[in-house]
This record gives C-alpha cells, sequence and structure tokens, in this order.
C-alpha cells in the first residue's frame, strides 16, 4: 500500500507539472506555473458576475485553477511573531464537468507553512479527484486533502463567521479558530480581478477580517498564538498572460483598522501591471489603479540561490498611507515542487501593522 501511494503521488507531480506548464521546453511561452497557457476549452472569467454565497465558497466547475487561501499573523503572550499558511488549490487536466471516481480529472494540492524570526518550514500533500482524499463541500463547508482541513464551525447561512484550519507536517503544526464579524470583500471591479490590460482575470474575493487564535508547535515547542487572519478565494481558467512572470502580492492589516491588498504582475516585456484595494475598517471598498499607488522594492535577500526583495515602500497617497514592509523572516523560501516565497511582513511609517507577501516567478 505504501508502495502505491509512493507511485501515485509521484504520477500526481508528474501530472502537475504537465498542467501547469513547469518542464523546461513550456515554461517560457506559459507565464508562471503555466498558468498563461491558453485555456479556450475552460470557462471564461468575464465582468459582471453576480456572487452568490455560500455557493461560492465551493468548487467552480468547469474552471481550470482555483484556491483556498489562509494566512495569519500571529503572536504569543510574550509577543515572539509568527506566520501561518494554509492553502487548497483544485486544478482540472482538461475541460469539462468533473468525472466521478476514478475517471475524475481533477489534481489537488495542498500547501502549509509556519514561520518565525529564525524558522521557516513548509509542506505539501498531493490528491487525485474523485476517490474523497481531497475535496471541498458545501453543507457544512469543509475543504480538506488528507488530515489538513479549513472548516466551518457552524451550520449557518454564513459559514465563514466561524472556523478552524489545521495542518502539521515536519517541525510543525498548528490548529486555529478563525472568527469574522465584518462582510466578505470583493476584490478588482465587484470580484472580477483583472491581471492584465488584455484582460486576464480572476474571480475574487476576500474575508480580510478574521481573527485567530490556538495552538501552534514549531520544532517540538508549543505557544499560544492570537492575531490577524486573511482568506482569499481565486478561480479562473487563465489568470496571466504568457510575457507574465510573476508576481508581488501584498496582503496587509494595518493599525488603523484598515486592510490592503494589492499586487503588481510583472512582465517579460513593459511594466508591471499593479491595482490593489483599500477596505476601510467597516469593509466598504476602494479600488485602486496604478496610478493611486506607488509598490518599490527597497532592499533584495539571496535566498536558495535568488536575489528577491524583501523590504518594500508602500505608497497610497490617497489614503495618506505611506510605510516601509520588512519580511520577519527573509528566508521564508516555499522550496515546494512549485516554489516560491512567501511569508509574514512587518509595516512601519504613517500606520504600523503586518501582513503578508508572496512572491513568484523569481
Amino acid at each position: 500500500m505504501r508502495i502505491n501511494r509512493a507511485v501515485g503521488v509521484l504520477v500526481l507531480a508528474v501530472l502537475l507539472l504537465t498542467l501547469t506548464g513547469c518542464d523546461d521546453s513550456s515554461k517560457h511561452n506559459a507565464g508562471f506555473a503555466g498558468l498563461g497557457s491558453e485555456a479556450a476549452a475552460f470557462k471564461q472569467v468575464t465582468p459582471g458576475r453576480v456572487f452568490s454565497f455560500p455557493a461560492d465558497h465551493g468548487v467552480h466547475d468547469g474552471y481550470r485553477v482555483e484556491w483556498w487561501y489562509i494566512t495569519a499573523n500571529l503572536k504569543d503572550p510574550q509577543g515572539r511573531e509568527f506566520g501561518v499558511q494554509w492553502t487548497l488549490f483544485r486544478n482540472a487536466l482538461k475541460a469539462g464537468p468533473e468525472q466521478p471516481g476514478w475517471a475524475s480529472q481533477i489534481i489537488w494540492l495542498g500547501h502549509a507553512a509556519v514561520t518565525s524570526a529564525t524558522v521557516h518550514h513548509a509542506a505539501e500533500r498531493y490528491a487525485r479527484g474523485g476517490v474523497g482524499q481531497a475535496g471541498v463541500q458545501n453543507v457544512p463547508f469543509a475543504a480538506w486533502i488528507d488530515d489538513w482541513r479549513l472548516s466551518t464551525q457552524t451550520d449557518t447561512a454564513n459559514p465563514l463567521a466561524e472556523m478552524q484550519v489545521q495542518a502539521s507536517g515536519k517541525g510543525f503544526n498548528y490548529r486555529l479558530r478563525l472568527n469574522a464579524n465584518r462582510p466578505l470583500v470583493l476584490q478588482g471591479e465587484q470580484g472580477f480581478s483583472q491581471k492584465s490590460e488584455q484582460g486576464q482575470a480572476s474571480y475574487y474575493y476576500s474575508q480580510p477580517f478574521f481573527q485567530a487564535s490556538g495552538s501552534l508547535e514549531i520544532d517540538g515547542t508549543t505557544y499560544q498564538v492570537s492575531g490577524p487572519a486573511w482568506l482569499d478565494r481565486e478561480w479562473s481558467s487563465q489568470p496571466l498572460t504568457s510575457n507574465q512572470t510573476g508576481w508581488d502580492w501584498f496582503s496587509l492589516h494595518l493599525d488603523s483598522g484598515a486592510q490592503l491588498m494589492l499586487f503588481r504582475v510583472r512582465q517579460k516585456d513593459g511594466a508591471a501591471y499593479l491595482t490593489g484595494t483599500w477596505i476601510n475598517p467597516d469593509g466598504s471598498t476602494v479600488r485602486l489603479s496604478r496610478d493611486e499607488i506607488s509598490l518599490t522594492p527597497l532592499l533584495s535577500s539571496e535566498v536558495a540561490g535568488r536575489s528577491l526583495p524583501t523590504r518594500w515602500s508602500i505608497k497610497v497617497p490617497g489614503q495618506g498611507l505611506d510605510i516601509t514592509s520588512s519580511a520577519l523572516n527573509p528566508g521564508a523560501w516555499m522550496d515546494l515542487r512549485i516554489p516560491y516565497w512567501e511569508g509574514p511582513v512587518q509595516l512601519s511609517g504613517s500606520h504600523a501593522g503586518n501582513g503578508y507577501l508572496e512572491m513568484t516567478g523569481y
């Protein structure tokens, strides 16, 4: 059984690499992780979608890729800082409705990580669809891969109000409760989040107002922790162009009670695509265009043989924001099948606070 499982995981990894275009022959014309490869046979993302909850917390059949994503900025009673990440990806190998059982064309991928000022641990899980090893259900809401799980604690019309998340890997283990009392946020243009001037986009919403609490174990030491957390939900079929090489994405909790999401998508040729959302403490939003944001790398770190910007200047003059974002641990490299940098950041300047930074394609 262990041998069969190992072979199955290897097959899944090969299939996932085929799906994401990470082989050397295709990575140069498919964008980061193959997300710029053509996907005309899949459902397309277009403006004007009317979101429906709780249905949109679940699976969106017919789209090529979607994910459920949690980050949390945590402290223990002594003030030590930590970060936690939990992500579940659903990847379709071919277009059309998902087939039952072993005929399923769905590959599931889980990422989990913990970060402190001195330690970063990351792990991944693979699963095939159709056999119950991984999946998402709506009532009651649950997303899982093996024993990694994000699920609701109450069977109500708002399943994201009270949740729990758990994962474990080599050197770490965490179990957190998540509570939110403010509305979901539709990113971009009422949930249509454009990623390029050519119109590539995803459907994208967030719950940036979670408060997390629970236990976190790192290298045999357990900490009781609490702090703000952020949920992102996205689905698409081709969110990038083949000219786009990766992105720098921020989710920030400000001491004023406001939240900020912004990202730039880098390109082989031309200026990066830059946009964001200012989220007021009551959950109302202001969409930010390129001209309203200044995002500038200040300091790079050598990580895993790469040079990555781990300190940034972030300015949103219209909101009185002029801050510096610094990585809690510059070495927060996700050394996984598809590698990238992901870790907590600390904020200083016009506003204090914390958040998360993800950098891909370096």
